[in-house]
């Protein structure tokens, strides 16, 4: 296990030192120094904490790809979270909500943190919306498939995967979803809702119709003798899943403090360990081990994008988003151990 976390302790060490040094620097006490280590500590557990279920969804799409791609996706994957998702993310929607230049905004987010706070908690309702739907899409597409052959809730499992043979049902479903926020909320965030959530649902449409059109062609050129190494659209579509499973992380982490390099240093220290708990989750076979982990994982997705959505019209606390995620893939795992004692571990 030291093998898989060797690479996010040292960079978490580094993250933590550079903390300490930023956390001097700008208060000048050892006082301000630790509370800033303590933020960006308390950060990346809430990263981790929020992001488990990612881990399992990254490890079904990571399992297919070879070891190039895996280590692509640790690596380049990574500083495209750090650098996309906590810091280039934020700005962006602070240089466009306040109709500023990518520097000042930056400038914004270093010498006036609580607006650019606000700022970019304003853009919550567009935010919920985009990722809701993508992570809705996500969900539903593992559900409404007419090849799922293994059911954990039966009762409902069973069924969904018998109506996918109606045509884009999971489209239908969320564009009722979005119709029904969009109904409880004012109109110009009614507007705003709508628009994020059909964006959401386009992204994930053109990710996966990438990503298919890619694998397509590595078949044809592997049949024809071509060397290939798989992985490039399951590259881009795992690091929009992960955008959208960031989304709620970047909001909440504003509770703790509405420092952009503290906020940039904590989640990206959690993201990186929950990148290392993907790749071991691959490695050492959990997914085939523990029967119902992954569905497990995609009913976690399904509760958070109902979350996210819901969020546009209730205050729903971090730690409930947490802790339901949580509570499905332990759930998972206790029910696949429980499979594994009655049938035998390679059991259907």
């Amino acid at each position: 296990m030291l093998t898989h976390f060797r690479g996010p302790i040292l960079f978490a060490l580094v993250c933590l030192m550079l903390a300490a040094w930023y956390g001097y620097s700008s208060t000048g006490t050892l006082e301000g120094m630790a509370q800033v280590l303590w933020i960006v500590a308390v950060l990346s557990v809430l990263e981790v904490s929020l992001s488990f279920d990612n881990a399992v969804v990254n490890a079904t799409v990571l399992k297919d790809m070879d070891a190039v791609w895996q280590k692509r996706f640790l690596t380049w994957g990574m500083v495209i979270a750090v650098y996309g998702m906590y810091i280039v993310f934020p700005l962006a929607i602070v240089a466009i909500a306040a109709g500023l230049g990518p520097i000042e905004a930056a400038k914004l987010s270093l010498e006036q943190p609580e607006r650019y706070e606000q700022i970019v908690s304003s853009a919550h309702v567009g935010i919920a919306g985009f990722g809701g739907a993508f992570l809705g899409m996500v969900g539903l597409k593992f559900f409404f498939d007419q090849e799922k052959d293994v059911h954990w809730i039966h009762a409902i499992e069973e069924r969904l995967a018998r109506f996918s043979a109606v045509p884009a049902l999971e489209i239908a479903v969320l564009l009722l979803a979005l119709w029904g926020v969009s109904m409880l909320l004012p109109e110009h965030h009614s507007h705003t809702v709508l628009v994020a959530g059909i964006l959401g649902i386009v992204c994930f449409i053109a990710v996966d119709g990438l990503g298919t059109i890619l694998k397509l062609r590595e078949e044809r050129m592997s049949a024809a003798g071509v060397a290939v190494h798989a992985g490039l659209g399951g590259f881009l579509y795992l690091n929009v899943l992960d955008a959208s499973f960031s989304f709620d992380a970047v909001i909440g982490a504003f509770a703790l403090s509405n420092n952009m390099v503290v906020i940039a240093l904590g989640l990206s220290i959690g993201a990186m360990f929950v990148r290392a708990m993907t790749v071991m989750l691959v490695r050492k076979g959990t997914l085939t081990e523990y029967h119902f982990l992954e569905h497990g994982a995609f009913w976690a997705i399904l509760a958070l994008a109902v979350i996210m959505l819901a969020s546009v019209r209730y205050e729903i606390p971090e730690a409930i988003t947490g802790l339901i995620g949580a509570a499905f893939i332990g759930l998972a795992i206790w029910w696949s151990a429980r499979h594994n004692r009655r049938h035998g571990a390679g059991g259907g």
